[in-house]
């Protein structure tokens, strides 16, 4: 039998109440499919932490979370206690510490899910974020703080190696889907990162070559992704255009509250990171409302990642089922709370 140990960091909001969801129906697929044991040890960190201690995290979390088979985080963030950068800056550190490069973001339609556009067609699509430089490297300044002539000043970090290596990894992922690659871009306007990540795409074509690779600029596919995003299959970008396309990709689908993620380490020297795309959602902590739908589609994507596929696609099945019967929660159309919704989606899978 199979066990691996996963970090739980519920984080803050209804990052609690989605995390919680999530570990119920993760037990729910172990014990009925069998095979594997998962040992969770839970990491109270983020904003109550920091107004204890002064910080989001302790010192060596990097330490105490590195032996740990993946990691499961709900949401980070309550703006009105501590800043967003400040709540994130922990993040960012683990995913560039761990070289989790790869975050792969699902999105799609669900029958019985009301669909936000006009359109009936049904979307399937992933965006392949690159996660470990780009515009999130803590690269630059501010200078004269306060002052009328006060300068901030943040550059972007673009590499051919971590270009190439998420550029093959999307390649790789769309000759496992529907064989159609975008490449996201700004190359008419930013003449030296995105030209590269232009110039690098020209090179990888021909190694794919039953891949249709095209490529767009960022203003070009946001709009497409609300006119045209069932035309989409594998979309690579950036690490910020990859943050707003995936969010985007929700609202197109249905809801945020459907979206799960990964951020992978692909050699696996590190532990891989699990979350569902939503933030943290302040305003409704706490009250029950709360869509554990992608908290629990990114459980299975952690199952999928460490072999045990049969209980990941237990869960997805389930969650299927549920969303089709109407069984969730208001953002979907559905009248079930938070509990409610995830105990529908543990009867399922049992």
């Amino acid at each position: 039998m199979n066990t691996f140990k996963i970090a739980l960091y519920p984080g803050d909001g209804i990052g609690v109440d989605v995390t919680g969801a999530a570990e119920a129906v993760l037990r729910a697929a172990e014990e009925r499919i069998g095979g594997f044991k998962l040992e969770f040890e839970r990491f109270d960190w983020g904003v109550d932490f920091h107004e204890k201690h002064g910080r989001v995290m302790p010192e060596d979390f990097l330490e105490t979370l590195r032996p740990f088979d993946a990691i499961f985080l709900g949401a980070v963030g309550w703006p009105d206690r501590l800043p967003d950068h400040v709540t994130l800056e922990p993040l960012i550190k683990l995913r560039q510490a761990f070289d989790l490069y790869a975050c792969v973001r699902p999105a799609r339609t669900f029958p019985g899910v009301p669909a936000p556009l006009a359109s009936a067609e049904e979307i399937d699509l992933v965006v392949v974020r690159e996660n470990s430089e780009g515009e999130y490297v803590n690269n630059g300044g501010r200078f004269q703080i306060g002052q009328p002539g006060e300068v901030s000043l943040q550059t972007a970090i673009h590499t051919r190696a971590g270009i190439e290596r998420i550029l093959r990894f999307g390649f790789d992922l769309a000759m496992k889907r529907r064989k159609r690659l975008t490449m996201i871009t700004k190359s008419n306007a930013q003449r030296f990162s995105f030209v590269l990540w232009d110039e690098i795409l020209e090179e990888l074509r021909a190694e794919f070559p039953d891949v249709e690779a095209d490529k767009q600029h960022v203003d070009a596919s946001a709009m497409n992704f609300v006119r045209r995003p069932a035309s989409f299959d594998v979309v690579v970008a950036s690490n910020l255009f990859g943050d707003i396309l995936s969010d985007l990709s929700g609202a197109v689908t249905g809801s945020l509250g459907l979206t799960p993620s990964a951020n992978l380490n692909p050699s696996r020297k590190y532990p891989s990171l699990f979350e569902p795309v939503h933030g943290s959602a302040p305003d409704i902590a706490g009250c029950g409302v709360a869509n554990p739908a992608a908290a629990v589609l990114s459980g299975a994507m952690m199952l999928e990642w460490l072999g045990e596929t049969r209980a990941a696609e237990a869960i997805r099945t389930a969650v299927q089922e549920c969303l089709a019967a109407g069984e969730s929660t208001g953002d979907v159309g559905g009248d079930l709370s938070t509990a409610a919704a995830t105990e529908a989606i543990v009867r399922r899978i049992r």
